[in-house]
């Protein structure tokens, strides 16, 4: 076994020292989750913060949290239980606080380890930098896992959607979204130009915005890793390190190379690669290997729309794996019913992949599909397969009864416009 998914479940903890919060007080009851060695030791009541969020986040959350617990209650029969316990982030922090991103937010995250967040506002071409990147960052979840795949009875674009079924691994902590950059006009920008034109011969026009672009291969390979993991206990078919290294040689292209260095180092007896096959086995990947191959990002993204079937796992660089795991979402029904997760090795949070949709807030319409998807990855991810499975049957057997919110109901005819509160209700139903 790998480190990926290693648990126990049940077991009984001795108690750990409780951080010291500013304005927070920690539940009375309930245990912390806690990990030993790479492995999680999950006790029978594990607390489990979660952050509301802005816009429709309260909603989403609240109606997540609703089927969550149902699907415990039934799956362990009162055995198990989550301990909610509600930590502040994004403009609920910010008139106790003073800022939208407290220290206390990653105190509860780094002690309890796994924790659910409703979305928070990202400002567009200014303001306050993005609060999802920064959480990432700073508790190092590098890990940003999206799984994207179809359920029957949503609408989709492509003809055969049941090809759909990837999941995509973002590497969460550097490229681009480090925010390294400078704005045009600005004394850094001229100064870097300046330091560019001297020293590269660099050449121009006008008075650019400049930024940086970091990919290390500490960072590179151990996102890699992670894929390769999943991809080999899971039995996945393949990896696709997706890059633009044609035209990115240091940075995306040395991204490839060192993907492929972690596959044959590391993995060896459990992958093959794409020019291995090609090679050595006629074409066709030896019974029981991971294909580890690659794709220029421009082409990835075409291929999910004409070879559907061909891909299994994305490993990718950040701006990458933002760009393709909404577009395969887009083949599914949107951003409206995709998950994602956040995980590093010592932590784990799971939201969904769309934003707070703040003109929806408070009126009971927002599709709350990705929350409860991503609640059903928190289960799973802390061993508890059985009630995943339930809430993932639960949201499909909803689907299908037509019982959909606005965003999917326009799109089918025959479908019963439900609110968020009455889905999630129809999820609890749906249970088996």
């Amino acid at each position: 076994m790998t480190d990926f998914f290693l648990r126990e479940c049940g077991v009984r903890l001795a108690s750990m020292p409780t951080p010291r919060f500013h304005k927070l007080r920690p539940p009375g009851e309930g245990t912390a989750i806690q990990t030993q060695d790479g492995r999680l030791a999950v006790p029978a009541d594990p607390v489990i913060p979660y952050i509301r969020g802005d816009g429709i986040g309260p909603e989403v959350i609240t109606a997540t949290r609703e089927v969550l617990d149902a699907a415990v209650a039934t799956a362990y029969g009162g055995e198990r239980r989550l301990v909610w316990w509600r930590i502040l982030a994004g403009t609920e922090a910010e008139e106790p606080y003073g800022e939208l991103l407290p220290p206390d937010v990653f105190a509860a995250v780094r002690h309890y380890v796994v924790a659910l967040k409703g979305p928070l506002t990202t400002p567009i071409g200014g303001g306050y930098r993005s609060l999802n990147v920064t959480l990432r960052q700073e508790l190092d979840l590098y890990a940003n896992v999206r799984p994207i795949a179809w359920i029957p009875g949503i609408p989709s674009p492509l003809k055969h959607p049941e090809r759909v079924d990837l999941v995509v691994f973002r590497e969460a902590t550097e490229d681009v979204y480090a925010g390294i950059e400078w704005a045009a006009g600005s004394e850094e920008s001229r100064k870097l130009l300046n330091l560019l034109e001297k020293h590269y011969d660099l050449r121009v026009k006008n008075d650019p915005a400049l930024g940086l672009k970091p990919i290390s291969e500490f960072a590179s390979k151990r996102l890699v890793r992670k894929a390769l993991t999943y991809a080999v206990e899971r039995g996945r078919r393949n990896v696709t390190l997706m890059h633009k290294g044609n035209i990115m040689k240091y940075t995306e292209g040395a991204f490839m190379r060192w993907g492929y260095e972690i596959a044959v180092q590391e993995f060896r007896g459990d992958v093959v690669t794409e020019e291995e096959v090609r090679d050595q086995h006629e074409g066709t990947p030896p019974e029981g290997k991971v294909l580890v191959k690659d794709r220029l990002a421009d082409n990835m993204l075409q291929q999910l729309l004409t070879r559907t079937a061909e891909y299994d796992i994305i490993a990718t660089t950040n701006l990458n794996g933002d760009y393709v795991s909404d577009a395969a979402a887009g083949l599914v029904g949107g951003l409206g019913v995709a998950p994602g997760a956040n995980i590093g090795d010592h932590a784990a949070l799971f939201e969904p992949i769309h934003g707070s949709a703040p003109k929806y807030a408070g009126q009971d319409i927002a599709n709350p599909m990705a929350e409860i998807l991503a609640g059903a990855m928190l289960l799973e991810y802390i061993g508890w397969s059985e009630a995943s499975h339930m809430v993932r049957g639960g949201v499909s057997r909803a689907v299908l009864e037509g019982d959909v919110t606005q965003d999917l109901a326009r799109q089918v005819e025959g479908t019963t416009v439900v609110g968020t509160r009455a889905f999630a209700q129809s999820v609890v139903d749906s249970l088996l």
